[in-house]
């Protein structure tokens, strides 16, 4: 199975079962397990106390929070023998049990020795002479000696015992692997006293951070760290994930494997091609698992959808190949990271959406993940969906989409696809763009007459231009409206009819029309059209006049006249008519539909 990214990180390699994990220790034999302990420190000071008083002891990472103690490996006889004596006698809690070793990870204690590959003897004083009692197949004990067991003595406290000295720190060290003398470099890094190559080698510049580290932290400063100090720095390390709980999470619905933070975040739904991990508390952390059948088309496809989403904030870099992609989204909120990629006609991978100014513990995370990704058989059926998934056309597949501060509408002006719309349009925009595609800026503003010129930075071939009506229209005459009144929810423009009310404004303005109309904010910006098709100005957002709001059906549009005196004095070209032939409803509704742009007003 492969998995995404090109190289596991270190801290996956130290977590992973390939350094001391579930592989040999299934074939191996089995263990005593003790006791597990939430804490690092708590498992490790637990782990010296028995091995003061027993043999074979080892101390492994399980996963999630907890870390187990644990004696073996034995053969299966020889652990039922060890977990029955020692129980017995009182030196192990009497709630120990025999386990395979499938949940060992790591092993922290004892460190740098290795861990045994194979069945240990049995101790020394253990089943020559069983006096404990059998157990039969029902679990019923019977006793084989007429001498009462002795008294339950508790597990022993945990003491202070004398480090390693310099020569015994060197020969553990010895016994790291490289790839556990590279993680200790990134600990060192991490904390802040390495700053050279993670390669293993340890000279100058490693000898150095240890000696920094050790005078840090109140031990002596010899440049080499013992079995204890490397604990220690592993401990700090790691100390970040505390809470996190991360898991190996396994969706047969997706055909995805993973770990994934379930101390943050827990499953809410389906909802093809999505699986939701919504945040459990505060931290506002979401997963999402990713998972279709497809082609490079749909991969393509869903690129550009996954860029809409709210939860993916513009910002930050992207990277689209033949076969996967990768999308990190970032803003003052939120740090997002989408990877996907293409195998065998099946589309997979996961989004993790963390809270922003939280980088150290973001990044660890996403390490563990990228490298824990596993593709398993199948995706996710498209007809799964959880009941009650919420269902809006401001969604997708139960994700929001990201909306802009305001949709207004515009008109192309000449065959280059240059725009004019209002200036209520532009303003307070981070980004302005056409028909929901095309990025534009502003070439050109009049804040007196209210009108913005807009030029994309895509090349465009309208289908129509305006043509401007400089003639003077008849009063009461049928007008219409060309524009977006929902916003982006439609996919083209619709056209309002009213009837041109007056040809200046309600206090004489000749630079405005006033119209009979029941427009809509989205619609301003849109061309004013005669039943012609011709315009006659542009739709300007409506005001409060002198403390005065006006009724709804009343608004104001700027005169084509002036919106053209305007354009030849920046040098922008346009086109004017003097036709006054009247075209069907329906024809003015095409030829509207062909100049009208939705303008997108985003942060």
């Amino acid at each position: 199975m492969k998995r995404l990214g090109t190289r596991a990180t270190l801290t996956a390699l130290v977590l992973s079962a390939a350094l001391t994990g579930a592989v040999w220790a299934q074939d191996a034999g089995v263990w005593v397990q003790i006791e597990a302990l939430p804490t690092l420190e708590e498992a490790q000071d637990r782990a010296r106390a028995y091995a003061r008083n027993l043999p074979d002891v080892n101390g492994y990472f399980l996963g999630g929070r907890w870390y187990g103690v644990a004696l073996g490996p034995y053969t299966a006889e020889d652990a039922e023998v060890v977990l029955r004596q020692l129980r017995a006698r009182g030196v192990i809690p009497s709630d120990s049990y025999i386990v395979d070793g499938d949940r060992f990870r790591t092993q922290f204690y004892p460190v740098g020795t290795g861990a045994a590959t194979t069945p240990q003897d049995l101790p020394a004083g253990l089943g020559e002479t069983d006096t404990t009692g059998t157990t039969d197949t029902t679990g019923t004990t019977e006793t084989a000696s007429a001498e009462p067991a002795p008294e339950p003595q508790p597990a022993p406290e945990p003491q202070p015992d004398p480090d390693e000295t310099v020569a015994e720190a060197r020969a553990s060290e010895a016994g790291l692997s490289r790839e556990e003398k590279e993680f200790l470099q990134i600990a060192l890094q991490w904390a802040g006293f390495y700053d050279a190559a993670i390669d293993g080698a340890y000279g100058r510049g490693t000898r150095a951070a240890m000696t920094a580290w050790q005078e840090a932290n109140g031990h002596e400063a010899t440049g080499i760290l013992t079995t204890r100090q490397r604990a220690e720095l592993v401990g700090q390390y790691n100390a970040v994930l505390d809470g996190m709980n991360l898991q190996t999470v396994r969706d047969d619905a997706t055909g995805i494997e993973m770990q994934i933070p379930t101390g943050v975040v827990a499953f809410e739904a389906y909802a093809p091609p999505f699986a939701r991990f919504g945040p459990r508390d505060a931290l506002d952390a979401t997963v999402v698992l990713i998972s279709q059948p497809g082609n490079q088309d749909r991969l393509f496809g869903l690129y550009e959808i996954l860029q809409t989403l709210e939860i993916i904030p513009p910002e930050g870099p992207r990277e689209r190949r033949n076969d996967s992609f990768v999308i990190e989204g970032i803003d003052e909120t939120r740090h997002s990271h989408v990877t996907v990629s293409l195998e065998n006609g099946e589309i997979k991978g996961f989004a993790l959406i963390w809270p922003a100014n939280d980088e150290e513990r973001r990044t660890r995370i996403l390490a563990e993940m990228e490298a824990s990704f596993t593709r398993l058989d199948g995706v996710l059926d498209p007809g799964l969906v959880t009941p009650g998934e919420e269902q809006s056309v401001d969604l997708v597949s139960g994700l929001a989409i990201r909306k802009p501060i305001r949709d207004r509408s515009g008109f192309y002006v000449d065959d280059v696809g240059t725009v004019l719309t209002s200036i209520d349009a532009i303003e307070g925009c981070g980004e302005i763009v056409l028909d929901g595609a095309h990025p534009a800026e502003i070439s050109y503003r009049d804040d007196d007459l209210g009108i913005a010129v807009l030029r994309s930075q895509d090349t465009l071939a309208p289908l129509d231009v305006a043509r401007f009506q400089t003639g003077t229209p008849r009063l009461q005459a049928e007008i219409a409206v060309a524009g977006y009144p929902f916003g982006g929810l439609l996919a083209s423009p619709a056209v309002t009819f009213g009837r041109l009310a007056d040809i200046r404004g309600l206090n004489g303005e000749d630079e405005v029309k006033r119209l009979d109309i029941m427009a809509q904010p989205g619609d301003v910006g849109g061309p004013v059209l005669d039943n012609g098709g011709a315009v006659l100005g542009m739709l300007l957002p409506k005001a409060v006049r002198a403390g005065q709001v006006l009724p709804p059906e009343v608004s104001y549009s700027v005169d084509a006249d002036r919106i053209v005196e305007a354009l030849a004095a920046a040098d922008i070209s346009f086109r004017i008519t003097d036709s006054v032939e009247a075209i069907t409803p329906e024809a003015l509704t095409r030829e509207a539909g062909d100049i009208t742009v939705l303008v997108s007003c985003w942060e």
